[in-house]
């Protein structure tokens, strides 16, 4: 088992102050035959500081420097740069246990398949990994599928990326979609299960994912900027009539929001409040006398 050399690319730009933390739960890893690929992202800040003392600390660590590109373009660059038999992602705000490479990889040694994918269950966390909460989601095996995939993302489940460990050929040729800035993870999925159904869930939190205010999900504008770019992307890599039938599903979900908002709407109309601020609106007295304090002001 300790030939099997295991690759862990850690992308970064300007989370300096979380990198520490990541790179100190990849050092504590029990199993020891791996290497870990720091690819910074052009960060402005002092990654490349925190990067080099681990290099000091232990020749496993591998540091690069490229022009900033995006997430996408510094997973990229790592995969290039990988040689390992296996593939751990895992982004510069998150967190593996100890166990998450020796578990994966003992599963897949144990079933001995071609293109194998393990996924670990994963818990929150905001300062400490000590105070783990519930995981937004919950993750279970029949979801792990092209179809759950596709139709089941961000409605019922979504993983996150460092919750997969790969087989490397799996990945062999692939590219994260550079044009997306968000949903990139999800075309990957997408891409890894559309010929491939070896996939083993290990029902322990091994990942754990930091919920911060600079977290990328928290743009809202962001993600549903990427939403329609994904979907464009998603035509290239899925089957015509499969699709078409997404774009249908897409249009209901979106036709079902609106109509709840029209409810939403229509029910706070029929409030009290809603009508003494109508009655107030109309009245000409009050009309005057905002007008009036408003020019004072």
């Amino acid at each position: 088992m300790l030939t099997r050399l295991v690759s862990i690319i850690v992308p970064c730009f300007n989370q300096a102050q979380y990198l520490d933390e990541a790179l100190e739960s990849v050092f504590n890893q029990t199993y020891k035959n791996w290497e870990c690929i720091i690819v910074n992202d052009g960060s402005p800040d002092h990654t490349e500081e925190v990067a080099k003392n681990w290099l000091e600390k232990d020749s496993r660590f591998i540091y690069l420097y490229k022009e900033n590109g995006g997430l996408s373009s510094a997973r990229n660059f790592g995969l290039e740069k990988a040689n390992g038999d296996f593939i751990q992602f895992l982004d510069s705000d998150d967190f593996l246990d100890a166990k998450k490479i020796e578990l994966s990889l003992e599963i897949c040694l144990k079933y001995r398949c071609e293109d194998t994918i393990v996924i670990s269950n994963f818990r929150m966390f905001t300062d400490h990994t000590f105070c783990s909460t519930e995981p937004y989601c919950e993750l279970k095996q029949e979801y792990f599928t092209f179809l759950e995939l596709l139709f089941g993302w961000e409605n019922k489940f979504s993983i996150p990326i460092h919750c997969g460990f790969f087989q490397k050929s799996l990945l062999d040729g692939f590219k994260f979609s550079e044009e997306l800035k968000a949903k990139e993870d999800w075309i990957m999925w997408l891409q890894v299960f559309q010929n491939n159904n070896n996939c083993y869930f290990l029902d322990k939190p091994l990942a754990l994912y930091r919920i911060h205010p600079n977290s990328m999900t928290k743009d809202e504008q962001l993600m549903s900027e990427n939403q329609f770019k994904a979907i464009l992307v998603l035509k290239a890599i899925v089957p015509q009539a499969v699709y078409n039938e997404y774009l249908v599903f897409v249009l209901k979900q979106k036709n079902q929001k609106i109509i709840s908002l029209e409810n939403h709407i229509n029910n706070y109309k029929k409030t009290k409040g809603y009508r003494v601020l109508e009655k107030l609106k109309n009245n000409s007295f009050i009309v005057f006398f905002i007008k009036l304090r408003n020019k004072i002001c």
